[in-house]
């Protein structure tokens, strides 16, 4: 479990990088949060008594995805080098499928990664809603996920929706249901469970995650009516609205899309070839 002084460091040190680099890292803060357990998943440098490099594992499924930062003024004296190959070296051991992540906007990240066995994956995109008018639909409606049934279908919504195995997405819906105050929603269709999806809502905004539907009853208009209802919902409390999608699903793009959501930033995934 991470410290409130060691959150507290990578925070601050995320605002030097970000600031300077005119991008945005994602440092998964709802997971750095929540650390358990003796995995070593994160990677520190100090340079006299001052934090200028970090590093974060964060696993999902049979993949991991690893993001990190060094403080402008310390780059070039390998440093991240340093802990690039000490998060490749833990997270080899537990993960298939290992993910390097970068801004698409930072050139340094950029140039490091030409000097690791690595090829392009995929895009991810930070979207923001912009006020539009949307419409409910009665027949989908929203919340909260309350019972074990409850329970056990938030768990096989995971397993077909995200690729995670059943002990997986246990562990990491536990460790939400316990120690987290996101909103975990059912979405209902015509009275019955279609899918799920989990808002947080922290410093001021609503983050939508974990959005999924059933595959039997996907492309039928469930998604977007669910996603307009819960706009909407976070709407009426005056917070801005934000969610994260693959750029490589287009299909789910343009549902975000219509519904209002615009892309502001991206970030780059590229797989590690071992």
């Amino acid at each position: 479990m991470l410290t409130k002084e060691e959150l507290f460091e990578i925070k601050t040190l995320q605002k030097i990088c970000e600031n300077e680099g005119g991008f945005q890292l994602k440092l998964n803060f709802d997971m750095l949060e929540n650390r358990t357990g003796n995995k070593q998943e994160d990677f520190f440098h100090y340079e006299d008594g001052r934090l200028v490099g970090f590093l974060g594992c964060y696993g999902f499924g049979d993949k991991v995805e690893l993001c990190g930062m060094v403080h402008p003024d310390y780059r070039r004296k390998g440093i991240f080098s340093k802990l690039m190959e000490m998060g490749l070296g833990e997270s080899k051991k537990r993960y298939p499928l290992v993910l390097l992540n970068a801004p698409t906007d930072s050139p340094s990240a950029k140039q490091f990664l030409r000097n690791l066995p690595c090829e392009f994956s995929f895009a991810e995109y930070q979207m923001k809603w912009q006020e539009t008018e949307l419409s409910v639909d009665p027949h989908v409606t929203l919340r909260p996920s309350i019972t074990n049934e409850d329970w056990e279908a938030e768990i096989q919504l995971e397993v077909m929706g995200f690729g995670l195995n059943e002990n997986e997405a246990r562990e990491f819906n536990q460790l939400i249901k316990e120690r987290s105050s996101d909103q975990r929603l059912l979405i209902e269709f015509e009275g019955k469970t279609a899918g799920k999806m989990r808002v947080s809502e922290s410093n001021g905004e609503a983050w939508i995650y974990g959005f999924t539907v059933f595959p039997k009853l996907q492309g039928k208009g469930i998604g977007r009516k669910a996603l307009s209802r819960v706009v909407k919902m976070e709407h009426q409390k005056g917070l801005p609205i934000f969610l994260e999608v693959e750029a490589k699903n287009a299909h789910a793009l343009r549902l975000y899309e219509t519904c209002g959501f615009r892309s502001y930033h991206s970030q780059d995934y590229y797989q590690y070839i071992n």
